[in-house]
């Protein structure tokens, strides 16, 4: 142990660590009264985390009331539990309740996706490209128009992306699927998906662009 450095039931601490930090990793690693309430703290915290990140999520998911109120619970619960089993792990890389939110997004991330597919909205690979153009912000009125942008750009998804490009395309743009819940059906990662879908968005655009169908000005917003 370095001089300096403070030690929380065997677990060194680097000496810069920030006091808020040492004050969680004490009270959660230390005698049995002290322990629970920092236990306590720590779910109230959580909880209120997850229930402030699946209100933000919930209008696409149609998540309300009691069900909301049970998914948060159940994140905060299974973040906590997390945490406990790796606090001895905690090196101080970031504040103390920089690194625990993160285990609780992940909780709710998780249990997101996996509700979604109880009761989805739409069955996977519906495919309704007749919605796209509404993406654009072409007017109903011109139909014509619209059905143009539609075929070219369901020609640059066929054209241009990888399979799974597409398939990640075609789940989010066409079917809403919420990024989360295709992450748990293709037993991927909410980064892994977000980069596939930029990567695909990114092809299309400029595909789009090189044939005329869109300005600098709709490029930039699609």
């Amino acid at each position: 142990m370095m001089p300096g450095d403070p030690a929380v039931d065997g677990i060194t601490l680097p000496a810069d660590l920030d006091a808020d930090s040492v004050t969680w990793v004490r009270s959660l690693t230390g005698p049995a009264a002290q322990r629970a309430a920092g236990l306590a703290r720590l779910h109230e915290m959580l909880l209120r985390i997850a229930h402030s990140e699946l209100r933000r999520r919930s209008g696409r998911l149609r998540i309300t009331g009691p069900e909301l109120d049970d998914l948060a619970y159940q994140a905060a619960a299974d973040a906590l539990l997390a945490i406990m089993a790796k606090v001895g792990q905690f090196r101080g890389d970031s504040r103390f309740t920089t690194w625990a939110y993160k285990f609780v997004i992940f909780e709710v991330s998780a249990k997101v996706g996996r509700h979604f597919w109880v009761n989805p909205p739409v069955p996977m690979d519906a495919e309704d490209w007749d919605q796209l153009p509404d993406r654009f912000g072409l007017e109903p009125a011109r139909e014509a128009e619209r059905r143009e942008l539609a075929s070219a750009v369901r020609r640059a998804v066929d054209e241009q992306l990888t399979p799974r490009q597409r398939q990640v395309f075609v789940a989010i743009v066409l079917d809403g699927v919420p990024l989360d819940a295709l992450a748990v059906k293709l037993g991927s990662t909410r980064n892994a998906i977000y980069k596939t879908m930029f990567d695909a968005r990114r092809k299309l655009r400029a595909a789009l662009a090189a044939n005329g169908y869109l300005d600098d000005q709709t490029s930039r917003r699609t």
